[in-house]
C-alpha cells in the first residue's frame, strides 16, 4: 500500500499486466505514478519467434492512469523499436524510495539519466557518478531495491570483472536485456 504525501490517504492502486518477449510484466501505479515493475523470472532466455512477440497490455487495460499508459508505451518502444525511448516521456515515479532523499534514490537517477541505452557500468563506476567512490556496495543494494527496473536500468549494472552479476528478475533475464540492448544498438 502506497499513501500519497497529501495527508497520507492510499493511492487508487491500479494494476496492468504487459506480455513482453520475455514474458509477463507488471505494473502497478496511481493517476501520481509508477508504483513498480515486476519482473518475470526466466528459466529459459526466449529466441527467435518468442523474442519477436509485440509487447500488449494484455490485463488491466480498461481504466489505466497516464503513468501507466506512459509505462506500457514506454516498454513496447524499449523492445520493439528502442531508438524512439529517447523522444518518449519517463513516467512520474510514485514509489516512497524514489520520494525520499538518500543515497539509493541518487544512485538510481544517476543510473536513469547518465547509463544510456546499449551502455554498462560498473559498481564502483557508478558509485563514483552517484558522488561516493567508496559505496560500490550500496550501489549493489539499490540495484536490488529498484522498484522501476527497465525504465531505471538496473540491468546495464554489472561487476568490474565484466561478469554480469546478479539480478531481480534473474541472470538469464539480465544477459537478454544486455544482448537486446546490444544488438539494437548495433542496428542504429
Amino acid at each position: 500500500q502506497v499513501n500519497s504525501k497529501q495527508g497520507g490517504s492510499p493511492c487508487k492502486e491500479k494494476h496492468v499486466v504487459l506480455l513482453s518477449p520475455v514474458g509477463k510484466i507488471k505494473i502497478s501505479g496511481c493517476e501520481t505514478g509508477l508504483h513498480e515493475i515486476k519482473l518475470p523470472q526466466m528459466s529459459v532466455l526466449p529466441s527467435g519467434a518468442e523474442s519477436s512477440v509485440a509487447c500488449e497490455v494484455c490485463e488491466g487495460a480498461e481504466e489505466m492512469p497516464e503513468p501507466l499508459q506512459q509505462c506500457a508505451a514506454w516498454l513496447r518502444a524499449y523492445f520493439c523499436e528502442p531508438a524512439t525511448t529517447g523522444t518518449l516521456p519517463v513516467p512520474a515515479f510514485h514509489h516512497p524510495l524514489l520520494q525520499r532523499d538518500s543515497f539509493t534514490r541518487q544512485v538510481l537517477w544517476t543510473l536513469l539519466n547518465d547509463v544510456k541505452f546499449g551502455e554498462a557500468v560498473s559498481y564502483k563506476q557508478l558509485a563514483d557518478l552517484a558522488g561516493n567512490s567508496r559505496a560500490a556496495r550500496a550501489v549493489g543494494g539499490a540495484m536490488r531495491s529498484n522498484p522501476i527496473p527497465i525504465i531505471i536500468p538496473c540491468h546495464r549494472v554489472i561487476r568490474s570483472s565484466g561478469d554480469t552479476g546478479n539480478y531481480g528478475g534473474g541472470h538469464l533475464l539480465k544477459e537478454w536485456l544486455l544482448s537486446h540492448e546490444k544488438l539494437q544498438k548495433e542496428k542504429l
